[in-house]
């Protein structure tokens, strides 16, 4: 364990240098931009040690091992903010309600509706809620492209969730900057209509500096912050 906070801690702090140096490239203040430790396959014990180490945000895309490690970590007495960034069908709504502070990858009306009455029912609080935008347009990787304008009304008119901005991946094949660009020009047309949806969810370990660059306030950190899954087992 000794090794491998030491590892993490190493990590880290390659990060949070290269958040540093993209944020003084683009003239901003890095403390507007929050890392997100992408854990998923990682065990809890990595989610403990991260949060010992001043992380405060951990992502999860499945929700059958994000909520068994939710609750495993808050047995250990932590308490990270929860991000659900992988792609969800609206039978899962009420499960990841229970544990999760922000779902990351809303794309439809009727995904927002499932949340909406799961986080009614299960929540004292409106669920934290970002719409996942499609660049491409294609289905299979997730996200709101047509009916972009619909899925965010739907948020922002649902009593159980809080709009509060925008999410995507840069598809495959794309230059990172063009992506994210693209995405820029999107949350400012959602900000226009709803000022308080400030977040921007953009950026992985591959392309965080192209993403904070053109605005991310959020970055989804995987690989360059846990390592490679298979080196390490």
């Amino acid at each position: 364990m000794t090794q491998r906070r030491a590892q993490l801690a190493a990590n880290l702090d390659q990060v949070q240098g290269r958040i540093a140096r993209a944020a003084a490239s683009a003239g901003r203040d890095p403390a507007e931009i929050t890392l997100v430790a992408v854990t998923k396959t990682y065990p809890a014990s990595d989610v403990v040690l991260l949060a010992e180490l001043g992380v405060t945000d951990v992502g999860e895309n499945k929700d059958q091992e994000a909520k068994a490690k939710a609750a495993e970590v808050r047995a250990a007495g932590a308490v990270p903010r929860w991000h659900f960034v992988g792609q969800l069908q609206r039978n899962k709504a009420r499960s990841v309600a229970r544990y999760a502070d922000v779902v990351e990858s809303v794309d439809s009306e009727r995904l927002a509706s499932a949340l909406d009455k799961a986080a009614q029912d299960l929540r004292d609080a409106p669920l934290d809620v970002l719409v996942q935008v499609s660049l491409d347009g294609d289905p299979s990787r997730g996200g709101a492209a047509a009916d972009l304008a619909a899925t965010v009304e739907a948020v922002a008119g649902a009593p159980g969730l809080r709009m509060c901005g925008v999410m995507a991946v840069a598809p495959a094949g794309w230059d990172p900057e063009r992506a994210f660009e693209r995405l820029a020009g999107i949350a400012q047309q959602v900000r226009a209509d709803h000022p308080e949806a400030t977040v921007v969810s953009a950026g992985m370990s591959g392309d965080l500096e192209a993403a904070i660059l053109h605005g991310a306030t959020h970055v989804r950190i995987g690989t360059s912050l846990l390592g490679m899954r298979n080196l390490l087992r």
